[in-house]
Order: structure tokens, then C-alpha cells, then sequence
């Protein structure tokens, strides 16, 4: 591929901001997006398995239904955050973006329709277990496919779109032109590494779950002790497999020596060392956070290092600072975001601690930054309309 042909696919408008922070932030958000797609896969994976334990085993009975309760919050979320890290990347590489959207139209159509169904098919396995007697097995192993086959496409998207020397190619194989949209890619060792994190972050999860419920004086010892021990023994055999999936596929990119793999490795071998001794999987929890960021940094270090290879370099994309836009994005990110997200987690804690029904109005901490939220909501909302309605009609009259 030549550089000119990728240096004219570019928005010729530049973009409104030095191009390191959209880096940074794709990185960011990709991470957390990702925590949600592994945590979700691996919830609702155990969940089937304990849809066949459930009605003879008590722990199952109580386990099961909480965690397919977060695999459908789960989903939630990492549906809201898979969009930031496309709006980042589509502002720093729009030709990859765009191309692999292109080449790949038609899966792209089928994705929307993939993830609707899968989810429709989660809430009726949700509802169809309801009675805690293991019923929807077969709705909820279809979900979980339909749901996997959703996160191969995406894949299939990434790949094809550090595949810059390829695109002719795909495009016109043997010098005919396809137009169908159905170009697939896949990279095995790539997609297997990340599809087995789902392992160690449902393990950790399952951690946090038996230390959570602790102090709860409605569940018993030994379903907390049990939670905690298969916490263990899922996250510490997950990391072990994730390990390796991770060093083949550094092999076959030839970023084994990176200093950046070496730091991920030794991440992941702390990380083992905290789950198979589980002194406090909150904390375990935080180096997993780091760990997460690391991968995410060496997915966009492979990318990087191939556009520029190409002559095609992020950091000399034109920038027409727009500080106003800029400006609300991160009081709206950072602002909003954080004391809302603040809000719902604390909620929700609170709730997870207390015996009984939670009356948060009665609660000083949940009252305040409700109250904050909504107040900053408030304000966010008459800017954003106030300020467009005088764009709007600042270019028109």
C-alpha cells in the first residue's frame, strides 16, 4: 500500500486535538470496554455450566442466577463502551477504519442484527431461569454463540484493518472487483489469547463475589468459602492458559523481546501470584486494571508500528485545535462521568451491604452525589442545546 493513497484517505479537516490523546484514550477505553466483553463471556459461560448443577446443588442454586445477572449487566455496559474506542480510532486511523468498514460491509450489517438477537435470546435465558430449577439451557447456549460469533466479527474488523498491504487484494481478488462486503479475516493465536482472558476475569470476579458477600449475614460460610475456592481455581488455571496463548501470539507478531510484552508477562505472573494466594482480590483486581492496559497498549503499539512502517504516522495528522468541543468532551467525560459512575457504584454497594431493602434516600452519600448528578446533568444538558442552537444559528443567518 502506497503512503500517498493512505495520506488521502485522511479527513481533510484534520483533527481538533493533538493526536497522543486520542491515542491515550482509545488504549483507555478499549481497556474498558474489553473487561466488559470478558467478564460478560465468562459469566454467562459458567452460568450455562451451572444451569447442570443448579437444581441438585445448593451453591449452584444461589450462584447461577447471579451470574447470569451479570453477564446481562455486563453487556450492557460493554455495548455503551465499545463506542468510545471506535470514535477514537476512527479520528487517528479513519483509513482503516473506513476501509475495513467497506470491505467488509455486509458483516458489518450482520454485526448490528447479531448482537440484537443475542441479547434477546440472554433475556430469555435470564427469564427462563428464573425458577432456579436450570431451565433455559438450550436458549442460553444459543445466546452465548450468537454473542461469541458477535465479538469474532469485531475481530475480524480489527485485523482487517492493520492489513493495509492486503486491501487491494481483498478488494479485487484476481483483478475483479468484490463488492459484496463479506471480507473475513482472522488471526487464531490473537483471537484465542483474547477470548482466554474470559477465564481469569470471571475467576477474579468470583474473588470479589465471595469477598463481597462476606459480611452478608444471608449467605453462608461455606457458600462464600465455596465461591472464593473456585474463584481460585478458575483464575489461577485461566492466567496459566492465558500466558501462553499470549506468548504464541507475541511470536507470531515478533514483539516477544518488547518491553512492553516483558511488562505484561511479569503483570500476568504477579497476577497469578495474587490469585492463587487471594489475600485481597480488590486489589488483585487493580493489577488485573493494569494488566488490561498493558494489552491494550501492545494492541495499538502492533497497529502503529505498522501504519508508520507504510509512511503513515498518527502524529503528523493535521490538527485544528477546536478547544470548545475538546472542552465539553472532557468536562462531560471527566465530570459528569466520573461523579455518575461514582454514584451508581456506591449505590450499589450500598445496597450489596445492607440486610433487607436499601432506602438510599435515607442514605447521606447516595443522596449527595445523586443529587450532584442530576444537578450537573441539569447544567450539561442547557449548555449542550444552548450552545448548539447559537452554532446553528451563528452558520445559517
Amino acid at each position: 500500500m502506497d503512503a500517498s493513497v493512505l495520506l488521502a484517505l485522511r479527513d481533510p479537516a484534520g483533527i481538533p486535538f493533538y493526536p497522543v490523546v486520542f491515542q491515550a484514550l482509545y488504549i483507555l477505553t478499549w481497556a474498558l470496554h474489553a473487561a466488559f466483553v470478558l467478564l460478560a463471556l465468562g459469566s454467562m459461560g459458567l452460568s450455562i455450566y451451572g444451569t447442570f448443577k443448579q437444581k441438585d446443588d445448593s451453591h449452584w442454586k444461589i450462584l447461577t442466577p447471579h451470574l447470569i445477572q451479570t453477564g446481562k449487566l455486563s453487556i450492557s455496559i460493554l455495548i455503551v463502551l465499545g463506542v468510545a474506542p471506535l470514535l477514537f480510532t476512527q479520528v487517528i486511523y479513519d483509513p482503516n477504519w473506513y476501509v475495513a468498514n467497506t470491505l467488509s460491509g455486509m458483516w458489518v450489517f450482520i454485526f448490528i442484527y447479531t448482537l440484537l438477537v443475542g441479547y434477546i435470546l440472554y433475556y430469555w435465558y435470564y427469564y427462563a431461569n428464573k425458577a432456579k430449577e436450570g431451565g433455559g439451557k438450550l436458549v442460553g447456549i444459543v445466546s452465548f454463540l450468537v454473542l461469541v460469533f458477535a465479538g469474532i466479527l469485531m475481530h475480524n474488523f480489527a485485523v482487517t484493518s492493520i492489513m493495509p498491504n492486503e486491501w487491494m487484494n481483498m478488494y479485487a481478488p484476481n483483478g475483479v472487483v468484490d463488492t459484496s462486503g463479506l471480507t473475513f479475516n482472522m488471526d487464531i493465536p490473537r483471537l484465542v489469547f483474547l477470548v482466554s482472558l474470559a477465564i481469569p476475569v470471571v475467576g477474579i470476579f468470583l474473588q470479589n463475589y465471595s469477598r463481597f458477600l462476606s459480611t452478608r449475614e444471608d449467605f453462608s460460610e461455606d457458600f462464600v468459602k465455596y465461591c472464593a475456592i473456585l474463584g481460585t481455581k478458575i483464575g489461577a488455571v485461566g492466567l496459566v492458559i492465558s500466558a501462553v496463548t499470549f506468548i504464541i501470539w507475541m511470536i507470531e507478531v515478533g514483539y516477544l523481546m518488547n518491553p512492553l510484552t516483558i511488562a505484561t508477562i511479569i503483570g500476568v505472573l504477579i497476577l497469578l501470584y495474587m490469585v492463587y494466594t487471594n489475600v485481597n482480590s480488590y486489589i488483585t483486581t487493580g493489577v488485573l486494571v493494569v494488566v488490561a492496559l498493558l494489552i491494550s497498549s501492545i494492541r495499538e503499539l502492533i497497529r502503529f508500528d505498522i501504519m508508520t512502517g507504510l509512511g503513515y504516522n498518527i502524529y503528523d495528522y493535521p490538527v485544528n485545535l477546536e478547544l470548545p468541543s475538546i472542552t465539553m468532551f472532557l468536562l462531560t467525560f471527566v465530570i459528569m462521568g466520573f461523579i455518575g459512575v461514582a454514584y451508581l457504584l456506591t449505590m450499589a454497594w450500598k445496597v450489596g451491604k445492607t440486610q433487607g431493602v436499601f432506602d438510599g434516600s435515607k442514605d447521606k452519600a447516595v443522596t449527595r452525589l445523586g443529587n450532584y448528578t442530576l444537578f450537573i446533568m441539569s447544567i450539561w444538558m442547557v449548555i449542550y442545546f444552548g450552545w448548539g442552537m447559537v452554532t446553528l444559528f451563528k452558520n445559517i443567518l
